[in-house]
């Protein structure tokens, strides 16, 4: 495998050469895209670009990658997925549900410790955690949201997990995770350091960017769902997120970039 600003360039090239030579340019379509909750709004600020680019057009639908899975599994007609790990789109490349050798990263997931008060987090996001007055940490859920998983993975390299589970509650996905920080129903959470950066992010807050050694990398991966297999718009929007354009929005949003 070509070493990662190498992929990076040849997503770039591909994708020129598809505006410029290829099908792709041949007739605007529109294609429908299950998105990860955590992504949306990146994923809003990428449209008009891609749009502006290619003449093609994006339509998306949010939520947590496990209840996108199950909309897919009934059925649902979309052409595309960017999911909010990796597991989804190999499991569904397995039940032969997406399209061999269209999965790739599209974007690398941070994972914060966030309260909406100024004062709350320092330097050190452990002993917030350990402070016995605590009352309430948000996480998203484990069995749905792949931030979840991570924020378990954190609590248990912390040694934490066990202690604070009359403590914990549990959003849907991370977005209803941030909320649930935002409107003080927790006064901390673990959740997507993109919400927290995001522009529309009204309270600043204070927060501990967790360390990557306590939990496994959040590899965000996107993969062309079999519906999509004929859809021009949804092959240029996949070569989109591969390009530099796509790249630097995606880390200006809080992310890793893929490639």
């Amino acid at each position: 495998m070509p070493p990662f600003p190498m992929r990076r360039f040849l997503g770039g090239v591909f994708f020129l050469l598809a505006l410029g030579f290829g099908p792709l340019a041949a007739r605007a379509e529109t294609a429908l895209a299950a998105v990860a909750a955590n992504f949306a709004e990146t994923a809003e600020a990428l449209v008009p670009l891609f749009r502006e680019a290619t003449g093609h057009d994006l339509v998306l639908t949010t939520g947590s990658t496990g209840k996108l899975y199950a909309q897919i599994g009934a059925g649902a007609p979309f052409d595309l997925l960017l999911s909010a790990d990796a597991a989804t789109p190999a499991r569904l490349l397995d039940e032969g549900k997406a399209v061999a050798g269209s999965d790739f990263t599209y974007a690398i997931g941070r994972l914060t410790l966030w309260s909406g008060d100024a004062a709350r987090i320092g330097t050190d996001g452990q002993a917030v955690l350990r402070d016995p007055d605590l009352r309430f940490v948000a996480i998203a859920n484990p069995d749905l949201a792949p931030y979840g998983v991570a924020a378990r993975e954190a609590l248990e390299s912390m040694g934490l997990w066990a202690a604070l589970q009359p403590k914990i509650v549990m959003g849907q996905n991370i977005g209803q995770t941030h909320s649930l920080v935002a409107t003080g129903a927790a006064e901390l959470g673990f959740v997507a350091l993109s919400a927290v950066k995001s522009p529309r992010a009204v309270t600043g807050g204070s927060r501990w960017d967790v360390p990557q050694a306590l939990f496994t990398p959040i590899r965000q991966d996107a993969v062309l769902l079999n519906p999509g297999a004929g859809n021009d718009a949804a092959r240029a929007f996949l070569a989109f997120l591969r390009s530099d354009q796509a790249a630097r929005v995606i880390e200006r949003f809080g992310y890793g970039a893929g490639g």
